[in-house]
């Protein structure tokens, strides 16, 4: 786990809010767990938010349109994350439970293609430790740029 840092797994707004503030004031990293589109919306537009985590994709609930899948991100939230330093993660062991769930993948690859386009930022948790140099192939072979790639493995990190 990052040292000093706070998982926020709340689906209650004022929930979560509260203990952001608390956090904070406490000088840790802020991670929040991603929830419904709302929430998502709300937790975006804080400033205090250092690590929004992508856990969510394959909620039941989330319908896909004839030309585009509902991952739950979009452009608005991809800019209100620029623009208030937010980095997006997403946890390698989802991606491996999902492993055969090809709308899991369609959903992340999506996403990925928002990072690009509007450079967000984007990590990936690395709780089952794989090899950098696997982890680099994998996110190159999703879609994600060079430079987002090099940054994504750079900083990555272990929950546990």
């Amino acid at each position: 786990m990052v040292n000093g840092s706070l998982v926020i797994d709340t689906s209650n707004i004022n929930d979560a809010r509260k203990d952001i503030d608390k956090a904070f004031s406490l000088k840790k990293v802020i991670i929040v767990v991603a929830r419904g589109d709302e929430f998502n919306r709300k937790i975006l537009e804080n400033k205090k938010v250092d690590l929004f985590l992508l856990r969510s994709l394959s909620e039941s609930g989330r319908n896909s349109r004839l030309k585009q899948r509902d991952s739950g991100l979009n452009q608005v939230l991809c800019a209100l994350a620029k623009e208030n330093n937010i980095t997006f993660g997403l946890d390698f062991n989802f991606l491996v439970k999902n492993k055969d769930n090809k709308d899991y993948f369609s959903r992340v690859m999506q996403n990925i293609r928002l990072f690009n386009k509007y450079k967000s930022k984007f990590i990936l948790i690395n709780s089952l430790k794989v090899n950098r140099q696997d982890l680099n192939g994998f996110l190159l072979s999703l879609g994600l740029n060079t430079e987002m790639t090099k940054y994504a493995i750079e900083n990555s990190f272990d929950l546990d």
